[in-house]
């Protein structure tokens, strides 16, 4: 044990400074010397706890707003939900920066530039410091509220640090890997540490039809963190997700999947779904958008899946097409914000707690 300098107050109020382990014990009163030691028998168990990511999926009413935070305290925010609504979405993005301990956002990613991704950020840039802004560059819909919601994202980031990010590029956050798959239309061909393997899902899925929208060109990340793997496709439809993983499925098995484009029945197909093989999946749906049949059958189905959880209840769906109470973060209408929380371990084990009951399900490396 080594001690450069240490203070300790007297009863009297005064301080003692002393600049040596030997000089230390000799003058401390025997009280504080005692103190000091438990002090310092505390410090291994606290340095030997275990590191942990948090990652939030913020109810923002069946768009995407989804706050990761590394056991550092390095912070990226993917997405923002809705604009208007009296500031709603930034003020459920904030209680979740306020449950995570943090005060402001180090990376922010925007999937793409449809409104329930890309609204919110002009209010939640208003409120908090935000390192840089992250896209995969131009808008590529012709369509004019499409353009509308680009131009607010410009006027509100002009003048701040702004990123175009590509396929197999990262976003440096310290504590976890953030890989790019996807960006504007086109997809990565090789995952660092996965051999692509061949995909016996795609030779059953129906041909999709092209996307010329905005969702085409979602950027899709992979975030690592030990051997916890978490998959975010953004609003990715079938055709790109088909041809991110098909003939061959670069990515692997992961641990979470958000499920792609909030559960509507254009995306998640089964040749990514079945492929990934995901342990537990969140649909951030809302309760009148998105959460289809299709879709959650799909993803209920997949190998492997122990849990499929939902922001609300699908109630344009049927009770067979929804989950169970208990993995329903807002049961019913627009709920009170209610979000569910993962906390994962770099051995792969996590946990996933709803907010609106306070329950958590473990889910240990298997």
């Amino acid at each position: 044990m080594q001690i450069a300098s240490h203070h300790c107050v007297y009863s009297s109020g005064r301080s003692l400074r002393v600049s040596s382990t030997r000089s230390f014990f000799a003058l401390l009163p025997a009280a504080c010397a005692l103190a000091f030691l438990f002090a310092a028998a505390a410090q291994p168990a606290q340095a030997q706890a275990k590191p942990k990511l948090q990652i939030y999926s913020i109810d923002v009413e069946g768009g995407q707003s989804t706050l990761l935070v590394s056991p550092y305290g390095a912070s990226l925010l993917v997405d923002a939900g809705w604009p208007g609504n009296n500031g709603r979405d930034a003020d459920r993005i904030q209680a979740a920066m306020r449950d995570a301990g943090i005060t402001k956002i180090d990376h922010m990613l925007v999937t793409h530039f449809h409104v329930d991704h890309v609204g919110g950020v002009p209010e939640i840039a208003k409120r908090v410091p935000i390192g840089e802004f992250i896209d995969h560059g131009e808008n590529r819909e012709d369509s004019d509220i499409t353009r509308h919601d680009y131009a607010a994202y410009l006027k509100a980031i002009q003048g701040k640090p702004r990123r175009i990010v590509h396929p197999g590029e990262t976003i440096t956050v310290p504590g976890f890997s953030t890989l790019i798959l996807t960006a504007d239309g086109v997809h990565i061909g090789l995952v660092p540490g996965i051999r692509p393997a061949p995909n016996r899902y795609c030779a059953s899925e129906p041909k999709p039809e092209a996307d010329p929208t905005e969702n085409a060109r979602s950027v899709g990340i992979l975030v690592t963190f030990g051997k916890f793997r978490f998959l975010d496709l953004g609003d990715l439809t079938k055709a790109k997700e088909i041809a991110l993983v098909c003939p061959n499925d670069p990515i692997g098995h992961v641990d979470l999947y958000l499920v792609t484009h909030h559960g509507f029945n254009l995306s998640s197909s089964r040749a990514i779904v079945d492929a990934i093989h995901p342990l537990v999946a969140i649909m951030n749906n809302g309760a009148h958008k998105a959460g289809s049949p299709e879709a959650w059958q799909t993803i209920h189905e997949s190998p492997g899946l122990e849990d499929l959880y939902m922001l609300h209840t699908a109630e344009d769906s049927d009770a067979a097409h929804n989950s169970p109470a208990a993995s329903i973060a807002n049961p019913k209408g627009d709920g009170d914000g209610a979000y569910f929380k993962v906390v994962a371990s770099p051995d792969g084990s996590f946990s996933v707690t709803n907010s609106r009951t306070g329950t958590t399900k473990e889910y240990p490396r298997k």
